[in-house]
Protein backbone atom coordinates (compact mmCIF):
# COMPACT_ATOMS: atom_id res chain seq x y z
CA UNK A 1 0.00 0.00 0.00
CA UNK A 2 1.36 3.39 -0.98
CA UNK A 3 1.85 5.50 2.16
CA UNK A 4 -0.38 8.54 2.54
CA UNK A 5 1.54 11.79 2.32
CA UNK A 6 0.23 14.05 5.05
CA UNK A 7 0.00 17.79 4.55
CA UNK A 8 2.74 19.60 6.46
CA UNK A 9 1.27 21.25 9.56
CA UNK A 10 2.47 22.88 12.76
CA UNK A 11 2.71 20.59 15.80
CA UNK A 12 0.48 21.64 18.72
CA UNK A 13 0.81 20.04 22.17
CA UNK A 14 -2.46 19.43 24.01
CA UNK A 15 -1.52 18.12 27.42
CA UNK A 16 0.43 14.91 26.78
CA UNK A 17 -0.85 14.55 23.20
CA UNK A 18 0.58 16.26 20.11
CA UNK A 19 -1.61 17.16 17.15
CA UNK A 20 -0.13 17.91 13.74
CA UNK A 21 3.43 17.85 12.49
CA UNK A 22 4.53 14.27 11.83
CA UNK A 23 2.45 12.90 14.70
CA UNK A 24 -0.29 10.28 14.18
CA UNK A 25 -3.85 11.42 13.54
CA UNK A 26 -5.48 11.77 16.96
CA UNK A 27 -8.90 10.34 17.86
CA UNK A 28 -11.09 12.49 20.07
CA UNK A 29 -14.62 12.45 21.43
CA UNK A 30 -17.11 14.55 23.39
CA UNK A 31 -19.26 13.88 26.43
CA UNK A 32 -23.04 14.29 26.45
CA UNK A 33 -23.50 14.39 30.22
CA UNK A 34 -24.16 17.59 32.13
CA UNK A 35 -20.65 18.67 33.07
CA UNK A 36 -21.91 19.87 36.45
CA UNK A 37 -22.68 16.21 37.22
CA UNK A 38 -19.14 15.31 38.22
CA UNK A 39 -19.76 11.60 38.74
CA UNK A 40 -21.58 11.00 35.46
CA UNK A 41 -19.12 13.07 33.44
CA UNK A 42 -16.07 11.41 35.00
CA UNK A 43 -17.53 7.96 34.33
CA UNK A 44 -18.29 8.78 30.71
CA UNK A 45 -14.83 10.23 30.13
CA UNK A 46 -13.28 7.04 31.50
CA UNK A 47 -15.52 4.98 29.21
CA UNK A 48 -14.44 7.04 26.19
CA UNK A 49 -10.78 6.72 27.14
CA UNK A 50 -11.10 2.95 27.63
CA UNK A 51 -12.56 2.77 24.12
CA UNK A 52 -9.48 4.61 22.82
CA UNK A 53 -10.26 8.33 22.86
CA UNK A 54 -7.03 10.30 23.14
CA UNK A 55 -8.69 13.66 23.84
CA UNK A 56 -12.10 14.31 25.39
CA UNK A 57 -14.10 17.52 24.98
CA UNK A 58 -16.58 18.58 27.65
CA UNK A 59 -19.17 21.38 27.48
CA UNK A 60 -18.41 24.32 29.79
CA UNK A 61 -21.54 26.42 29.51
CA UNK A 62 -22.47 27.46 33.06
CA UNK A 63 -20.84 28.53 36.29
CA UNK A 64 -21.72 25.12 37.74
CA UNK A 65 -20.00 23.37 34.84
CA UNK A 66 -16.89 25.55 35.22
CA UNK A 67 -16.76 24.79 38.96
CA UNK A 68 -17.04 21.06 38.22
CA UNK A 69 -14.09 20.94 35.82
CA UNK A 70 -11.33 20.90 38.50
CA UNK A 71 -13.22 18.17 40.38
CA UNK A 72 -13.51 16.08 37.23
CA UNK A 73 -9.82 16.61 36.51
CA UNK A 74 -8.87 15.53 40.04
CA UNK A 75 -11.09 12.44 39.93
CA UNK A 76 -9.57 11.37 36.62
CA UNK A 77 -6.07 11.84 38.03
CA UNK A 78 -6.97 9.72 41.06
CA UNK A 79 -7.99 6.94 38.65
CA UNK A 80 -4.70 7.35 36.73
CA UNK A 81 -6.58 8.69 33.71
CA UNK A 82 -4.38 11.35 32.11
CA UNK A 83 -6.53 12.19 29.09
CA UNK A 84 -6.36 15.89 28.13
CA UNK A 85 -9.69 17.67 28.64
CA UNK A 86 -10.92 20.24 26.13
CA UNK A 87 -13.36 22.91 27.27
CA UNK A 88 -16.14 23.62 24.77
CA UNK A 89 -17.14 27.28 25.12
CA UNK A 90 -19.98 29.23 23.51
CA UNK A 91 -21.39 32.71 24.22
CA UNK A 92 -19.99 33.13 27.76
CA UNK A 93 -16.55 31.52 27.55
CA UNK A 94 -14.74 34.80 28.18
CA UNK A 95 -16.53 35.20 31.51
CA UNK A 96 -16.18 31.58 32.63
CA UNK A 97 -12.45 31.42 31.91
CA UNK A 98 -11.83 34.68 33.77
CA UNK A 99 -14.13 34.00 36.72
CA UNK A 100 -13.05 30.39 37.29
CA UNK A 101 -9.26 30.21 36.99
CA UNK A 102 -9.11 26.65 38.35
CA UNK A 103 -11.29 25.61 35.43
CA UNK A 104 -9.02 27.42 32.98
CA UNK A 105 -5.95 25.72 34.49
CA UNK A 106 -7.47 22.22 34.50
CA UNK A 107 -8.36 22.24 30.82
CA UNK A 108 -5.71 21.25 28.27
CA UNK A 109 -7.29 23.23 25.42
CA UNK A 110 -10.08 25.74 24.83
CA UNK A 111 -12.50 25.35 21.93
CA UNK A 112 -13.69 28.78 20.76
CA UNK A 113 -16.45 29.38 18.21
CA UNK A 114 -15.90 32.85 16.69
CA UNK A 115 -19.52 32.90 15.54
CA UNK A 116 -20.83 33.29 19.07
CA UNK A 117 -18.08 35.17 20.89
CA UNK A 118 -19.92 38.46 21.18
CA UNK A 119 -21.65 40.36 18.40
CA UNK A 120 -20.70 43.57 16.68
CA UNK A 121 -18.29 45.74 18.68
CA UNK A 122 -18.12 43.16 21.50
CA UNK A 123 -16.78 40.38 19.29
CA UNK A 124 -13.11 41.35 19.25
CA UNK A 125 -13.15 42.35 22.91
CA UNK A 126 -14.57 39.03 24.11
CA UNK A 127 -12.43 37.00 21.73
CA UNK A 128 -9.36 38.85 23.06
CA UNK A 129 -10.33 38.00 26.64
CA UNK A 130 -10.34 34.29 25.79
CA UNK A 131 -6.99 34.57 24.02
CA UNK A 132 -5.58 36.36 27.07
CA UNK A 133 -6.60 33.38 29.23
CA UNK A 134 -4.95 30.98 26.80
CA UNK A 135 -1.75 33.04 27.00
CA UNK A 136 -1.93 33.37 30.79
CA UNK A 137 -2.24 29.62 31.35
CA UNK A 138 -0.16 28.54 28.35
CA UNK A 139 -3.04 26.68 26.69
CA UNK A 140 -3.71 25.95 23.02
CA UNK A 141 -7.06 26.73 21.41
CA UNK A 142 -9.18 25.28 18.65
CA UNK A 143 -10.93 27.90 16.59
CA UNK A 144 -13.99 25.94 15.54
CA UNK A 145 -16.36 27.48 13.01
CA UNK A 146 -19.77 25.88 12.37
CA UNK A 147 -22.11 26.74 9.52
CA UNK A 148 -25.02 26.79 11.96
CA UNK A 149 -23.41 29.57 14.01
CA UNK A 150 -21.39 31.46 11.42
CA UNK A 151 -20.65 35.11 12.28
CA UNK A 152 -23.65 36.93 10.73
CA UNK A 153 -21.71 40.18 10.29
CA UNK A 154 -19.04 38.44 8.22
CA UNK A 155 -21.62 36.56 6.16
CA UNK A 156 -23.55 39.77 5.48
CA UNK A 157 -20.36 41.52 4.37
CA UNK A 158 -19.41 38.71 1.99
CA UNK A 159 -22.92 38.53 0.54
CA UNK A 160 -22.87 42.28 -0.13
CA UNK A 161 -19.47 42.02 -1.82
CA UNK A 162 -20.69 39.09 -3.89
CA UNK A 163 -23.80 40.97 -5.03
CA UNK A 164 -21.62 43.71 -6.51
CA UNK A 165 -19.69 41.30 -8.73
CA UNK A 166 -20.36 41.16 -12.45
CA UNK A 167 -20.83 37.40 -12.13
CA UNK A 168 -21.87 36.65 -8.53
CA UNK A 169 -20.93 33.32 -6.99
CA UNK A 170 -23.62 30.88 -5.85
CA UNK A 171 -24.96 31.03 -2.31
CA UNK A 172 -23.37 27.64 -1.54
CA UNK A 173 -19.99 28.94 -2.74
CA UNK A 174 -20.32 31.99 -0.50
CA UNK A 175 -21.23 29.83 2.49
CA UNK A 176 -18.14 27.69 2.04
CA UNK A 177 -15.96 30.75 1.44
CA UNK A 178 -17.39 32.42 4.55
CA UNK A 179 -16.50 29.45 6.75
CA UNK A 180 -12.92 29.40 5.51
CA UNK A 181 -12.57 33.17 5.83
CA UNK A 182 -14.04 33.15 9.34
CA UNK A 183 -11.64 30.57 10.70
CA UNK A 184 -8.56 32.04 8.99
CA UNK A 185 -9.36 35.63 9.98
CA UNK A 186 -9.95 34.46 13.55
CA UNK A 187 -6.59 32.67 13.57
CA UNK A 188 -4.87 35.82 12.31
CA UNK A 189 -6.60 37.83 15.05
CA UNK A 190 -5.43 35.36 17.71
CA UNK A 191 -1.85 35.57 16.42
CA UNK A 192 -1.97 39.37 16.54
CA UNK A 193 -2.97 39.06 20.21
CA UNK A 194 0.26 37.16 20.79
CA UNK A 195 -0.86 33.53 20.53
CA UNK A 196 1.80 31.58 18.60
CA UNK A 197 1.02 29.22 15.74
CA UNK A 198 1.90 26.18 17.84
CA UNK A 199 -1.08 26.99 20.06
CA UNK A 200 -3.79 27.08 17.36
CA UNK A 201 -5.86 24.30 15.77
CA UNK A 202 -8.62 24.96 13.22
CA UNK A 203 -11.91 23.36 12.22
CA UNK A 204 -14.80 24.20 9.88
CA UNK A 205 -17.75 21.94 10.66
CA UNK A 206 -20.61 21.32 8.23
CA UNK A 207 -23.20 18.56 7.83
CA UNK A 208 -22.84 17.74 4.11
CA UNK A 209 -19.97 15.54 2.93
CA UNK A 210 -19.23 17.45 -0.33
CA UNK A 211 -19.01 20.72 1.61
CA UNK A 212 -16.67 19.15 4.17
CA UNK A 213 -14.31 17.91 1.46
CA UNK A 214 -14.32 21.21 -0.45
CA UNK A 215 -13.75 23.35 2.64
CA UNK A 216 -10.91 21.29 4.08
CA UNK A 217 -9.09 21.03 0.78
CA UNK A 218 -9.19 24.83 0.59
CA UNK A 219 -8.07 25.17 4.21
CA UNK A 220 -5.16 22.81 3.66
CA UNK A 221 -3.94 24.99 0.79
CA UNK A 222 -4.20 28.21 2.79
CA UNK A 223 -2.81 27.33 6.22
CA UNK A 224 -0.20 25.19 7.95
CA UNK A 225 -2.18 25.11 11.18
CA UNK A 226 -3.34 21.60 12.16
CA UNK A 227 -6.89 20.65 11.18
CA UNK A 228 -9.61 18.98 13.22
CA UNK A 229 -11.98 16.98 10.97
CA UNK A 230 -15.55 15.92 11.48
CA UNK A 231 -19.12 16.51 10.41
CA UNK A 232 -20.92 18.75 12.86
CA UNK A 233 -24.10 16.64 12.75
CA UNK A 234 -23.44 13.31 11.05
CA UNK A 235 -26.78 11.85 12.13
CA UNK A 236 -27.92 8.57 13.64
CA UNK A 237 -27.15 4.94 12.89
CA UNK A 238 -26.11 3.86 9.40
CA UNK A 239 -26.55 7.34 7.93
CA UNK A 240 -24.24 8.92 10.49
CA UNK A 241 -21.60 6.23 10.09
CA UNK A 242 -21.67 6.26 6.28
CA UNK A 243 -21.51 10.06 6.11
CA UNK A 244 -18.58 10.19 8.52
CA UNK A 245 -16.67 7.46 6.70
CA UNK A 246 -17.34 9.02 3.28
CA UNK A 247 -16.11 12.46 4.29
CA UNK A 248 -13.23 11.61 6.59
CA UNK A 249 -11.80 8.77 4.50
CA UNK A 250 -11.46 10.93 1.38
CA UNK A 251 -9.71 13.74 3.26
CA UNK A 252 -7.44 11.39 5.20
CA UNK A 253 -6.42 9.72 1.92
CA UNK A 254 -5.54 13.17 0.60
CA UNK A 255 -3.38 13.80 3.68
CA UNK A 256 -5.72 16.44 5.11
CA UNK A 257 -6.26 15.47 8.76
CA UNK A 258 -4.50 15.92 12.09
CA UNK A 259 -7.27 14.93 14.50
CA UNK A 260 -10.76 13.51 13.93
CA UNK A 261 -14.06 13.08 15.71
CA UNK A 262 -17.05 11.07 14.53
CA UNK A 263 -20.11 13.03 15.71
CA UNK A 264 -22.83 10.39 15.85
CA UNK A 265 -26.27 10.95 17.32
CA UNK A 266 -26.51 8.01 19.74
CA UNK A 267 -29.61 5.89 20.16
CA UNK A 268 -31.49 6.63 23.40
CA UNK A 269 -29.40 5.02 26.11
CA UNK A 270 -26.82 4.07 23.48
CA UNK A 271 -23.08 3.66 23.95
CA UNK A 272 -21.30 7.01 23.53
CA UNK A 273 -18.00 5.19 23.04
CA UNK A 274 -19.20 3.86 19.69
CA UNK A 275 -18.05 7.06 18.01
CA UNK A 276 -14.51 6.36 19.24
CA UNK A 277 -14.45 2.83 17.85
CA UNK A 278 -15.75 4.03 14.47
CA UNK A 279 -13.07 6.74 14.30
CA UNK A 280 -10.44 4.10 15.03
CA UNK A 281 -11.90 1.78 12.39
CA UNK A 282 -11.71 4.55 9.79
CA UNK A 283 -8.02 5.15 10.49
CA UNK A 284 -7.19 1.45 10.70
CA UNK A 285 -9.11 0.52 7.54
CA UNK A 286 -7.23 3.18 5.58
CA UNK A 287 -3.96 1.90 7.02
CA UNK A 288 -2.73 5.02 8.80
CA UNK A 289 -2.96 3.66 12.37
CA UNK A 290 -3.47 0.34 14.13
CA UNK A 291 -5.50 0.11 17.33
CA UNK A 292 -6.73 -3.47 17.65
CA UNK A 293 -6.40 -6.79 15.79
CA UNK A 294 -8.62 -6.97 12.72
CA UNK A 295 -11.09 -9.84 12.34
CA UNK A 296 -11.66 -10.75 8.69
CA UNK A 297 -14.85 -12.74 8.10
CA UNK A 298 -16.86 -13.64 5.02
CA UNK A 299 -20.41 -12.32 4.53
CA UNK A 300 -21.91 -15.78 4.11
CA UNK A 301 -23.83 -17.17 1.14
CA UNK A 302 -25.78 -20.26 0.07
CA UNK A 303 -22.71 -22.40 0.78
CA UNK A 304 -22.87 -21.51 4.48
CA UNK A 305 -26.17 -22.91 5.71
CA UNK A 306 -25.00 -22.65 9.32
CA UNK A 307 -24.52 -19.36 11.16
CA UNK A 308 -21.73 -20.89 13.24
CA UNK A 309 -18.96 -18.91 11.53
CA UNK A 310 -20.89 -15.68 12.17
CA UNK A 311 -21.23 -16.47 15.85
CA UNK A 312 -17.57 -17.46 16.03
CA UNK A 313 -16.50 -14.20 14.34
CA UNK A 314 -18.54 -12.26 16.90
CA UNK A 315 -17.07 -14.29 19.76
CA UNK A 316 -13.55 -13.60 18.50
CA UNK A 317 -14.22 -9.86 18.14
CA UNK A 318 -15.57 -9.73 21.70
CA UNK A 319 -12.66 -11.78 23.00
CA UNK A 320 -10.14 -9.45 21.37
CA UNK A 321 -11.94 -6.31 22.57
CA UNK A 322 -12.07 -7.62 26.14
CA UNK A 323 -8.40 -8.61 26.12
CA UNK A 324 -6.90 -5.63 24.30
CA UNK A 325 -6.52 -3.46 27.45
CA UNK A 326 -4.20 -6.17 28.79
CA UNK A 327 -2.61 -7.20 25.50
CA UNK A 328 -1.58 -3.68 24.48
CA UNK A 329 0.30 -3.32 27.77
CA UNK A 330 2.00 -6.71 27.41
CA UNK A 331 2.60 -7.42 23.72
CA UNK A 332 4.39 -5.21 21.22
CA UNK A 333 2.60 -4.98 17.85
CA UNK A 334 -0.42 -7.14 18.73
CA UNK A 335 -2.72 -4.38 17.43
CA UNK A 336 -1.50 -5.19 13.89
CA UNK A 337 -2.59 -8.85 14.03
CA UNK A 338 -5.16 -10.11 11.51
CA UNK A 339 -7.53 -12.96 12.40
CA UNK A 340 -9.61 -14.69 9.69
CA UNK A 341 -12.88 -16.49 10.46
CA UNK A 342 -14.20 -17.99 7.23
CA UNK A 343 -17.33 -19.99 6.45
CA UNK A 344 -16.46 -22.44 3.65
CA UNK A 345 -13.74 -23.94 1.46
CA UNK A 346 -14.07 -21.39 -1.40
CA UNK A 347 -12.08 -18.55 0.19
CA UNK A 348 -11.59 -19.94 3.69
CA UNK A 349 -8.15 -21.56 3.38
CA UNK A 350 -6.75 -18.72 1.25
CA UNK A 351 -7.92 -15.94 3.57
CA UNK A 352 -6.79 -17.93 6.60
CA UNK A 353 -3.32 -18.37 5.12
CA UNK A 354 -3.05 -14.65 4.38
CA UNK A 355 -4.01 -13.74 7.95
CA UNK A 356 -1.68 -14.05 10.92
CA UNK A 357 -4.03 -16.70 12.26
CA UNK A 358 -7.22 -18.02 10.71
CA UNK A 359 -9.82 -20.75 10.76
CA UNK A 360 -11.84 -22.14 7.84
CA UNK A 361 -15.14 -23.58 9.02
CA UNK A 362 -17.02 -26.17 6.94
CA UNK A 363 -19.74 -25.02 4.56
CA UNK A 364 -22.77 -26.95 3.32
CA UNK A 365 -21.85 -30.50 2.29
CA UNK A 366 -18.23 -30.18 3.50
CA UNK A 367 -16.55 -32.45 6.03
CA UNK A 368 -17.25 -31.24 9.61
CA UNK A 369 -13.67 -30.16 10.26
CA UNK A 370 -12.03 -26.74 10.60
CA UNK A 371 -8.35 -26.32 9.64
CA UNK A 372 -6.43 -23.60 11.50
CA UNK A 373 -3.60 -21.66 9.85
CA UNK A 374 -0.87 -19.67 11.58
CA UNK A 375 1.58 -17.52 9.63
CA UNK A 376 0.47 -19.16 6.38
CA UNK A 377 0.83 -22.76 7.54
CA UNK A 378 -1.83 -25.25 8.62
CA UNK A 379 -1.10 -26.13 12.23
CA UNK A 380 -4.11 -28.16 13.37
CA UNK A 381 -7.55 -29.31 12.29
CA UNK A 382 -10.36 -28.81 14.79
CA UNK A 383 -13.51 -30.88 15.07
CA UNK A 384 -16.27 -31.49 17.57
CA UNK A 385 -18.80 -29.28 19.36
CA UNK A 386 -16.36 -26.90 21.05
CA UNK A 387 -14.44 -25.52 18.07
CA UNK A 388 -14.95 -21.97 19.33
CA UNK A 389 -13.29 -22.65 22.68
CA UNK A 390 -10.47 -24.57 21.01
CA UNK A 391 -9.76 -21.76 18.56
CA UNK A 392 -9.77 -19.11 21.29
CA UNK A 393 -7.16 -21.15 23.20
CA UNK A 394 -5.03 -21.37 20.05
CA UNK A 395 -5.43 -17.62 19.49
CA UNK A 396 -4.34 -16.90 23.05
CA UNK A 397 -1.23 -19.04 22.63
CA UNK A 398 -0.51 -17.43 19.24
CA UNK A 399 -0.51 -13.95 20.80
CA UNK A 400 1.78 -15.05 23.63
CA UNK A 401 4.21 -16.80 21.26
CA UNK A 402 4.27 -14.37 18.32
CA UNK A 403 4.39 -10.95 19.98
CA UNK A 404 7.30 -9.84 22.09
CA UNK A 405 6.53 -8.94 25.65
CA UNK A 406 7.02 -5.28 26.44
CA UNK A 407 9.76 -4.39 28.89
CA UNK A 408 9.21 -1.68 31.50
Amino acid sequence: MKPIRRASTVAVSVGNVTIGGSHPIVVQSMTNTETADVEATTNQIQSLVTAGSELVRIPVNTAEAAQAVPEIYAKLKSHKCDVPLIGDFHFNGHKLLQNYPDCAKSLAKYRINPGNVGRGSKHNEQFSEMIECALRYNKPIRIGVNWGSLDPDLLSQLLDENASLAVPRSLDDIKRYALVESVLRSADFAKKQGLPENKIILSCKVSAVPDLISIYQELSLRTKLPLHLGLTEAGMGDKGIVSSVAGLAILIQKGVADTIRVSLTPEPGGDRAREVRIAQEILQSIGVRSFTPQVVSCPGCGRTSSDYFQRLAKDIENYIRNNMPTWKKQYQGVEEMTVAVMGCVVNGPGESKNADIGISLPGSGERPVAPVYENGQKTVTLKGSNISQQFIQILEAHVANQYAKKSY
